[in-house]
């Protein structure tokens, strides 16, 4: 048995460990034909468990896909708690507003805004948010990570899907713009004084860090 064959057989227990609802399993087809990529259901469990250990009360997300994560994120946090979400596609959020109705999610605990998140993110309150997690194009992550230290309270989280590039990043040889600013991100963030960072080998991936306290 190889290296490989071990590893997508620990991703397969890890994936079949976290059972997903009819629910999270119809927005999961649905982005299927809309070829959207959303979290695994491991990386889903990561941002649950995120947002619980966080007791998140504002979260706000980058790629609404079909409302896979959302829901994830939005079963860790408080009851009370609520979800801003930006994507560019409106499909893309008709799909999630679906799904987020179809998990019986109250309409007032999300907040769906559609547009371009380099144009949306300045626009919204400074420290007034939990968690940023982001999935979507790698290139436009360095932007999204410049936001993030205003964005974020002391002690949130910032989330970043795709960490690994479909395999690309670990490969030496691979030097596209996507490898690249995933491999800048990472090289950012672990060199920021603002941040603790750690790679989470879950699905495809996740780059997180927390907001440090001033010191």
């Amino acid at each position: 048995m190889t290296v490989s064959d071990v590893e997508v057989g620990h991703a397969t227990f890890t994936d079949g460990f976290i059972a997903e609802d009819e629910v999270l399993a119809a927005a999961r087809a649905r982005a299927a034909q809309l070829q959207v990529g959303v979290p695994s259901p491991t990386a889903g469990a990561v941002l649950r468990f995120l947002a619980a250990l966080l007791d998140a009360h504002s979260v706000v997300e980058i790629g609404t896909g079909t409302g896979v994560s959302g829901i994830w994120l939005l079963r860790g946090m408080r009851a009370d708690g609520v979800l801003t979400s930006v994507d560019a596609q409106p499909e893309h959020q008709r799909a999630a507003r679906d799904a987020f109705r179809a998990a019986g999610i109250a309409a007032n605990r999300t907040r769906l805004i559609a547009g371009h998140a380099v144009d949306v993110l300045p626009r919204l309150t400074d420290g007034g948010y939990d968690i940023m997690w982001a999935s979507g194009d790698p290139t436009d992550y360095a932007d999204l990570l410049r936001e993030a230290p205003r964005l974020l309270r002391p002690g949130g989280v910032v989330a970043f899907g795709e960490a690994l590039g479909g395999g690309s990043v670990p490969d030496p040889a691979a030097r596209d713009p996507r490898t690249t600013a995933l491999r800048e991100l990472g090289a950012a963030l672990l060199a920021s004084e603002q941040f603790a960072a750690v790679f989470l080998p879950v699905g495809s991936g996740i780059l997180a860090a927390t907001k440090r306290a001033p010191r």
